[in-house]
């Protein structure tokens, strides 16, 4: 894991396989912004390591280091930091507001399930001692999914009527739910907003 001078102005570091880290990675590239990505394996322990707790001391990744040395933290914040100015962050202060409100929905009732359910299945590989609260990340899960394709049966994105932060924060983790348990083939609306996205010309996949 690097701590020297980067030569860019952005320096990443996330796990490849996090949908958080993920997230922050898909809007640099959609913004055209130059970043040095660093790997950091979480299940090596690497962000408990004292360089790495040297820049966030909550130990968890992704982290956005800028070229003056000053570190964010938080995904759904970084998101929020990079779309300032741009069409990803909806502009007017309503659009902004939806934007929250739904980035506030992925971290309490969509990731809570979603990844975590992921996480149990290919992080740990599904042991029998998580098993039960797998299956209990479902339901949950679900109903975040239910919601999500109530409004997207009426609207082509999250808010403001167009790709904004709030998609991509949603996206990260929901276009990989059948990876911790989630048939997607129940939500059309979900599926057409997932290949919207992918649409997009500077669209990269998460691997």
């Amino acid at each position: 894991m690097k701590t020297d001078p980067s030569p860019y102005s952005m320096r990443l570091y996330g796990d490849s396989r996090s949908g958080n880290c993920y997230k922050v990675k898909l809007l640099l590239h959609l913004l055209g912004q130059a970043y040095e990505w660093v790997e950091v394996d979480i299940m090596k322990r690497e962000t408990r390591k004292r360089e790495f707790l040297g820049l966030n001391p909550s130990g968890k990744v992704p982290i956005l280091q800028l070229d003056d040395g000053v570190v964010l933290a938080e995904s759904n914040a970084i998101l929020f930091y990079l779309a300032e100015a741009t069409p990803f962050g909806g502009g007017d202060p309503l659009a902004r507001a939806q934007i929250l409100q739904w980035m506030f929905f992925e971290q309490y009732s969509h990731e809570p399930n979603i990844a975590v359910a992921r996480f149990i299945a290919v992080y740990l590989g599904l042991p029998a001692d998580r098993k039960a609260e797998y299956e209990a990340k479902q339901k949950g899960g679900g109903r975040a999914l239910r919601t999500m394709e109530k409004h997207l049966a009426t609207n082509p994105y999250m808010a403001a009527n167009q790709l904004t932060v709030a998609d991509i924060s949603l996206y990260a983790y929901t276009h990989i739910a059948d990876e911790g348990g989630f048939d997607l083939s129940a939500y059309g609306a979900i599926q057409a907003w997932i290949q919207r996205i992918q649409a997009h010309p500077k669209y990269i996949d998460m691997l």
